[in-house]
């Protein structure tokens, strides 16, 4: 980290959270980008395309004929030593699926951002999480962005994290699709010469191209090595929650932002707490700020790390709460819901539990009002907890 403590040069510029994302791209300078467009995606990979025609960056762009070929090509691409890097959402997440598997079962140290966008059917093209939550268990890392500012500086954290020797493991960087994607925020973009020298070059430990000492990837691996194999991915898993912090502590001294597991915002003596992700972290607060003015004892915790999941961490934030509300944009249907699954979870060894109460709100993009979190709170703060799932903004 030498040389990269010192103050760098920044510039505060009105973007989308894709623009962001494509800045990002543009400082990485990745060897290869291979992307098929789909809404609300695709700005990331135009924006970035234009950087390609124009000169600026001498990445390899790869126009290929679906999702499915883009995780193919960054899966070649990253076996082959190259850093590879693409972006997509809703169905075409889904039509990577296999490939999904195979990019962190052959631990390609890939960043993929995604603009959550809701699974068909119906046909729906605005924000919930049912996406990436449908992919929560490929052996992926995914790290959740509240803003605009999140999504850009989190791609450079997911870059140095999927890296990391003791992980080697792909990463999504997620954004809410329209809300965060397309709305222009000020975002302050850090100075291109100190990001290079932050991202580094890639240095793998093997690769298809080098011929002097060839590799076998992907071979058949029936009864005799599959668990292992599984078992050395969950391995990973656990060394990325710990280089999480690391690389977060090492970008820190770049951007001068922080990078915990999750942001506690009115946790101290709060007595009734909301979870969520992302972009509806920033209506909480605006409610946290309002009740705690008139004397209520709410707070926040908004999730960055999803997976891995930090249990203890949560367990030991959420402890000391009387009741605890789950906002979250998806379903997991026939069960709860992902993230008030995982909170539950974190809670059961918890010598005094707090009281659970799920409500799932905003799938296909309906807006998430102040007054549904208020309600939320008052519902909390009475101790009004069914212990099922309850819904905000549903008709």
């Amino acid at each position: 980290m030498s040389g990269l403590e010192k103050k760098c040069k920044k510039k505060m510029v009105p973007l989308t959270g894709n623009y962001a994302i494509a800045a990002a791209m543009r400082q990485i300078n990745p060897d290869v980008v291979a992307a098929y467009p789909i809404t609300p995606q695709s700005a990331i990979v135009e924006q970035f395309a234009r950087f390609v025609a124009n000169g600026i960056v001498d990445t390899e762009m790869v126009r290929v004929e679906s999702e499915h070929s883009a995780m193919s090509a960054c899966i070649g691409a990253s076996l082959s030593g190259a850093r590879a890097m693409t972006a997509t959402c809703s169905a075409g997440l889904a039509l990577m699926w296999e490939m999904l598997g195979v990019a962190s079962g052959l631990r390609c140290p890939i960043v993929m951002p995604v603009a959550n966008r809701a699974l068909s059917a119906p046909i729906n093209i605005h924000c919930d999480h049912s996406d990436s939550m449908g992919a929560r268990d490929f052996g992926w890392v995914q790290i959740y962005s509240e803003s605009a500012q999140e999504a850009y500086e989190n791609v450079f954290l997911a870059l140095k994290l999927a890296e990391h020797p003791d992980v080697q493991l792909p990463v999504m960087v997620c954004e809410d699709g329209f809300i965060t994607s397309h709305c222009v925020q000020n975002v302050e973009l850090h100075d291109d010469a100190v990001m290079k020298r932050f991202v580094g070059e890639r240095k793998p430990e093997h690769s298809l191209l080098d011929l002097k000492n060839p590799i076998t990837v992907g071979a058949i691996e029936l009864q005799d090595y599959f668990f292992e194999t599984k078992r050395q991915q969950e391995e990973a898993m656990g060394h990325a929650l710990k280089a999480y912090l690391k690389v977060g502590a090492d970008l820190s001294r770049v951007t001068g932002s922080k990078y915990p597991y999750f942001d506690s915002y009115g946790l101290e003596g709060a007595e009734a707490v909301i979870v969520t992700m992302s972009s509806a972290a920033g209506t909480t607060k605006a409610v946290v700020d309002r009740l705690r003015h008139d004397g209520k004892k709410v707070g926040l915790l908004k999730l960055r790390l999803f997976r891995p999941f930090p249990y203890e961490q949560v367990r030991d934030a959420l402890r000391k709460a009387k009741c605890v509300g789950v906002l979250e944009r998806s379903f997991s249907f026939g069960a709860y819901a992902p993230l008030f699954s995982e909170v539950r979870n974190s809670l059961y060894e918890a010598g005094k539990k707090p009281k659970l109460q799920s409500y799932v709100f905003g799938l296909g993009g309906r807006d998430l009002l102040e007054s549904d979190v208020e309600e939320a709170f008052k519902e909390l703060l009475a101790g009004k907890t069914t212990g099922g799932m309850e819904y905000k903004g549903l008709r």
